[in-house]
C-alpha cells in the first residue's frame, strides 16, 4: 500500500484546533497579531523610511524625494539593507564564538567533552595549530583560541575562506569583499549605516556581501564545525517530526532557540539513569524531549530527537497543554510565549543574558555551570507533570518518520557505499558529480529559511520541495525549511516514490530519502562547504554548477545574511519573499543582475511559489545546457 504523506490541509486544521484552544484561554496567536498588524507600512516594506538620526524620521515620497541631510531612497534603502545583513550576521556569528568559548571549556571528564577527534585534529590544521603529539584537549583548546581570534584579529581573512575555491578567493580579492575579522564587518558595516557617512548604493551592497561572508564563511562555519567537534559530526539517523511527537504519558520538554550547547546538556542529563527514574516516580512512563526551530535541527542530527514543529509552531506546541517546560537559548523565540506559558502549567525558562524574556524563569546556562543548570532543568520539568490538566491536552496524530543529519562527512559516506558503481575513488562527492553529468539527476537545490506570517506557512517549502523532486533535482534544506519537508514526510526514505525515475533510482541505490537534512540555519555552512568541493573535484567554477539555493518564506535578518554569502559564494539565490528594498530601482537591480556582474551570481524573487520553482528548474536546466551535459 503507498504511503499516505501528511498533507499542508491537515497540518493547518491542526493549527486552527489549537487556535480555538486559545481563545479559550483568553490568549492571541501569531494569526491574530499578524490581522492586527495589517496593513504594514509602505515606506518600511520599500526601505524607504530613515530613522539613522534624530532629524527625522525622513520617508522618501515624490514630494520629499531626499531626506534631510540629502539621502536619496537609493542610500536609504541601501542602508536599511545593510543593516539587516549585519545584524542576521552578528546573530549568527555570535553562536559561533559561544561555541568557541564552549570548545575553550571541555573536559574529558565534563559535560562538554571532544566527541570527533579527528575533525578537532583537521580542523586544528587549517588554524596552524601544532597537532603531533599532543593530548587532543590541548588541542581543541587552543583551536577555540584561534577560533575566537577570528572574531577580532587585526589582519588578514577568515582562515575558512581556503575552502573557497581559488577562483572564488581571487574573485573576492578583486572586489574588496574578502571578509576579514567577523567584527571588523560588522562594526564597519553599522559605521557605513551611520548618519552622514556612506552615501553610495553599490558600497552598501558590496558590504553586504563582505559581512555575509564573514559570516558564511566564519562565524558560521565555526559554529558548525566546532560543534561537530563537541557534540559529534552527524551522520544518518531516525526520528520522528510535528506536533504528534509530544506524549499524552511522558514528561514532555521542548528545547527551543539556536545554540546547541543548552539542548545537549539538557538531553545529557535527561536520558541519565536517575532522571528517567524520577520520571517514573512521579507517574510518567519516562521523558520525551523535543525541539523547536535550529535547536530541534542540532539535537535531533545528533540524538534523533524529534521535531515538534518550526518557527510558527511554537506556540501551538504549548497549547497541547502537554508541555512541561520549554526551555530557551537564543533567537527566533517568541516573547508571546511568557503569557501563553501561564495560561497552561507549562514551565518556561530562558538561560541566556542575551535573551531574557518577560514571564520566563531565568536559568543561567554557560559552560561552567551546564550539567548543575541543565539538572536542574530537568528536574523542574519532571515535578511539573503532576500539575498537568487532562481537560486542557489535545496533542495532534499527525507525525511522520524522518531520516536525518546528512553533514558533508555522512553525504561522502553514503556515496563511498556505491563508490565502485561509478568511480573507483572513494572519499569524494565524484559519484554525485557522474550522476549529475549522466541527466540521472538533474541537479540540486539548497532550500533554507524561516516561515512568515505573509505567506502561507510551510506551503511553499512543502509544494517546491516536491515539484524539485519530481524533476530529478535533490534536495538539501537546513533550518525550519528542513522540518517543514520533515513534518510532511519528504525526509522519509519512502518519498522516493514522489520522485522522478532518476533520482527515485539514486535514493534506491544509496539509501537515503530524497530530501537531505544538512542541520541548523547556520550549518548552511556545510552547504557552502559541499558546492565548492563539488566544483573543485568537477573542475568548474561555482558559478557553472547546476545547483541553486532558495530561501521560500524567510523573514529574519539572519536570513539576509546569509542570502548575502550564498550569492557571494556563487549560487543564485531564489526568494519567495520580496526584500524590502523596492522602493530604490538601483538597489534592487545591483542584488539582482548587479550582482550577477559582480559575483556572478544574485537573486531571483517572485511570491508565487508555483512559479519560482519553475524559474529554478529552468535554472539548472539552463546551467546543465551551458556544460554540455
Amino acid at each position: 500500500m503507498a504511503k499516505k504523506f501528511t498533507t499542508i490541509e491537515e497540518m493547518e486544521n491542526d493549527t486552527k484546533i489549537l487556535k480555538v484552544k486559545a481563545g479559550e484561554v483568553g490568549i492571541d496567536t501569531w494569526q491574530d497579531r499578524a490581522e492586527q498588524q495589517k496593513n504594514h507600512c509602505q515606506f518600511g516594506e520599500k526601505g524607504i523610511c530613515c530613522r539613522n538620526c534624530s532629524m527625522g524620521p525622513c520617508r522618501i515620497t515624490p514630494k520629499s524625494p531626499k531626506g534631510i541631510c540629502g539621502a536619496t531612497a537609493h542610500t536609504i534603502a541601501g542602508r536599511n539593507y545593510l543593516q539587516f545583513a549585519a545584524g542576521g550576521a552578528a546573530a549568527h556569528s555570535d553562536h559561533g564564538r559561544e561555541i568557541c568559548y564552549t570548545l575553550a571549556e571541555t573536559r574529558p571528564d565534563g559535560i562538554y567533552k571532544v566527541k570527533d577527534e579527528a575533525k578537532c585534529i583537521s580542523v586544528a590544521k587549517e588554524f596552524g595549530v601544532e597537532t603531533e603529539g599532543r593530548d587532543i584537549y590541548d588541542i581543541a583548546h587552543d583551536l577555540a583560541m584561534q577560533g575566537l581570534n577570528e572574531y577580532g584579529k587585526p589582519f588578514g581573512f577568515q582562515t575558512f575562506i581556503n575552502r573557497a575555491t581559488e577562483e572564488r578567493r581571487n574573485k573576492w580579492m578583486e572586489l574588496g569583499i574578502a571578509p576579514r575579522a567577523v567584527d571588523h564587518e560588522v562594526t564597519e558595516s553599522m559605521h557605513m549605516c551611520h548618519m552622514g557617512v556612506q552615501a553610495d548604493p553599490k558600497s552598501f551592497v558590496k558590504q553586504a556581501m563582505r559581512v555575509g561572508l564573514a559570516d558564511g564563511w566564519g562565524g558560521s562555519m565555526m559554529g558548525t564545525e566546532f560543534s561537530d567537534i563537541i557534540f559529534g559530526t552527524p551522520s544518518p539517523i531516525e526520528t520522528e517530526a510535528n506536533l504528534g511527537v509530544l506524549s499524552q504519558d511522558m514528561v514532555n520538554i521542548v528545547v527551543h532557540g539556536h545554540d546547541p550547547s543548552v539542548s545537549e546538556a539538557v538531553a545529557v542529563i535527561a536520558e541519565t539513569p536517575e532522571m528517567v527514574a524520577k520520571a517514573k516516580a512521579v507517574g510518567a512512563k519516562g521523558i520525551n524531549i523535543v525541539g523547536l526551530c535550529c535547536t530541534s535541527n542540532e539535537v535531533t542530527m545528533r540524538h534523533g530527537i524529534p521535531m515538534v514543529g518550526n518557527f510558527l509552531q511554537q506556540e501551538n506546541a504549548i497549547l497541547t497543554g502537554a508541555v512541561e517546560l520549554i526551555v530557551v537559548d537564543v533567537q527566533c523565540v517568541f516573547p508571546a510565549i511568557g503569557p501563553l506559558s501561564k495560561c497552561f502549567h507549562t514551565k518556561f525558562i530562558s538561560t541566556s543574558p542575551k535573551a531574557k524574556i518577560p514571564d520566563s524563569e531565568f536559568i543561567l546556562v554557560e559552560p561552567k555551570n551546564a550539567e548543575e543548570a541543565a539538572t536542574t532543568i530537568v528536574n523542574t520539568a519532571i515535578e511539573n507533570f503532576v500539575n498537568r490538566d487532562a481537560s486542557k491536552v489535545f496533542i495532534p496524530e499527525h507525525k511522520e518518520k524522518a531520516k536525518v543529519g546528512y553533514s558533508c562527512e555522512a553525504i561522502i559516506g553514503e556515496l563511498d557505499g556505491v563508490t565502485n558503481s561509478f568511480v573507483d575513488e572513494p572519499g569524494t562527492y565524484k559519484p554525485l558529480i557522474e550522476c549529475i553529468k549522466a541527466g540521472v539527476l538533474r541537479g540540486a537545490v539548497g532550500i533554507v529559511g524561516c516561515n512568515n506570517p505573509k505567506v502561507r506557512a510551510d506551503y511553499s517549502h512543502i509544494g517546491i520541495i516536491k515539484e524539485l523532486i519530481k524533476n530529478d533535482i535533490i534536495v538539501v534544506t537546513t533550518g525550519c525549511s528542513a522540518q517543514a519537508a520533515a513534518k510532511a514526510g519528504l525526509m522519509d526514505p519512502e518519498a522516493k516514490e514522489l520522485c522522478g525515475d532518476g533520482l527515485k533510482r539514486v535514493c534506491d541505490l544509496v539509501g537515503i530519502p530524497p530530501v537531505l537534512h544538512m542541520g541548523s540555519c547556520v550549518d548552511i555552512s556545510r552547504i557552502l562547504k559541499l558546492t565548492h568541493t563539488v566544483a573543485k573535484e568537477w573542475g568548474i567554477d561555482v558559478t557553472q554548477l547546476p545547483v541553486v539555493g532558495c530561501a521560500p518564506e524567510w523573514m529574519s535578518q539572519k536570513a539576509v545574511a546569509i542570502a548575502n554569502y550564498v550569492v557571494a559564494s556563487g549560487l543564485d539565490t531564489y526568494l519567495g519573499i520580496e526584500p524590502q528594498v523596492k522602493g530604490s530601482d538601483e538597489i534592487m537591480h545591483l542584488i539582482t543582475d548587479g550582482s550577477r556582474e559582480m559575483v556572478g551570481a544574485g537573486y531571483i524573487i517572485e511570491m508565487d511559489p508555483d512559479k519560482l520553482v519553475t524559474a529554478m528548474v529552468d535554472g539548472i536546466e539552463a546551467k546543465r545546457t551551458a556544460l554540455n551535459i
